[in-house]
């Protein structure tokens, strides 16, 4: 009986491991193909990142969006609430913690003719950012361009620093990322429309001595952006961009000081806002300024820690906070 039954199924279970084996083909010739093809398609890429730097780029236009800026009472923030206005933003929204510089910021955007507000709002505070975001929406409408630019430094070694100050520095310059992003991203998920930009730092990259709240949170805002960008590959019509400037001539870094400042001189507030603007009506993922700074991460993915070390002395970058004199 159990040999009639076997001959019974034979035909069946027979067939069951052909099938199997034609998907197993199948599915190696798809793997092989895709493994042919991956380098090509780097190689088309890699021409055609060179090409579009050879041609005049193709800038998005800005007059539809609703621009909202953290920060953007003063240093950085200020002058990009200005690019942002002058070309041709449809709305600018100013988020800080100081009423003055953002009343001022707000005034002088409305001079230039382009329609501006301004909420008190603390990025740190997850609750006052909710609250701000809902009521953004009800007075101006829905954002389309979210630009994390809040941050806080307080230039100083671990030992010195106040463990109040270090929380600070963690929730503005990292944790207030994730609630923005968290309060306007869904918004533009569901229009299939926005922007989500962050101003980090080199130091994301490259870390000083004299400034580890400051190096830490911004490695970790760093890597937030990272998985963002790589999480919105599906998202069409949303897009981030990561910004990661040299040392800036604001008063948050007042004071510090390198050892070749003609070599290596601090960037303009105005150029960073102009080039990260261009950079998200462009679509650009990532941004290094200078164009030097990609050097240095070269340099630090091939030379050994003690070369490294040396670097940091002979440039004046290991005790260029010794100098600190800059707003907290």
């Amino acid at each position: 009986m159990k040999a009639i039954a076997f001959l019974s199924l034979s035909p069946w279970f027979c067939g069951g491991l052909e099938e199997n084996f034609a998907w197993q083909k199948r599915m190696m010739w798809k793997w092989l193909g895709a493994l042919l093809l991956f380098p090509v398609q780097m190689v088309y890429l890699v021409v055609k990142a060179a090409v579009c730097l050879l041609l005049p780029p193709k800038l998005r236009d800005l007059s539809r969006e609703n621009v909202l800026v953290t920060g953007g009472g003063r240093g950085i923030g200020r002058h990009l609430a200005r690019e942002f206005a002058r070309r041709g933003a449809r709305k600018i929204i100013l988020w800080g913690r100081t009423e003055k510089c953002l009343k001022e910021t707000t005034e002088e955007i409305r001079m230039m003719g382009t329609e501006c507000h301004y909420f008190i709002c603390d990025v740190g505070n997850r609750e006052e950012v909710y609250q701000q975001a809902k009521a953004v929406r009800e007075k101006v409408g829905d954002i389309t361009i979210l630009v994390n630019n809040a941050a806080v430094v307080h230039g100083k070694s671990l030992m010195d620093s106040d463990d109040d100050a270090l929380l600070k520095s963690q929730h503005i310059n990292t944790l207030g990322q994730f609630w923005t992003t968290k309060a306007f991203l869904p918004r533009m998920l569901e229009l299939q429309n926005g922007h989500i930009v962050c101003l980090n730092s080199v130091l994301a990259l490259s870390a000083i001595p004299g400034a580890i709240d400051y190096c830490t949170s911004k490695a970790s805002s760093f890597a937030f952006m990272e998985s963002l960008t790589l999480g919105l590959l599906d998202c069409p019509g949303v897009n981030a961009t990561t910004v990661l400037p040299f040392h800036t001539s604001t008063e948050m870094f007042q004071g510090m000081r390198i050892r070749f400042p003609s070599l290596f001189p601090p960037l303009k507030p105005e150029t960073v806002a102009r080039r990260t603007v261009e950079a998200v009506q462009m679509n650009q993922a990532f941004l290094l300024l200078p164009w030097t700074m990609h050097v240095l991460v070269i340099l630090k993915s091939i030379l050994p820690q003690a070369a490294l070390e040396e670097i940091h002395k002979f440039s004046g970058s290991y005790t260029c906070m010794n100098t600190f004199k800059g707003r907290t």
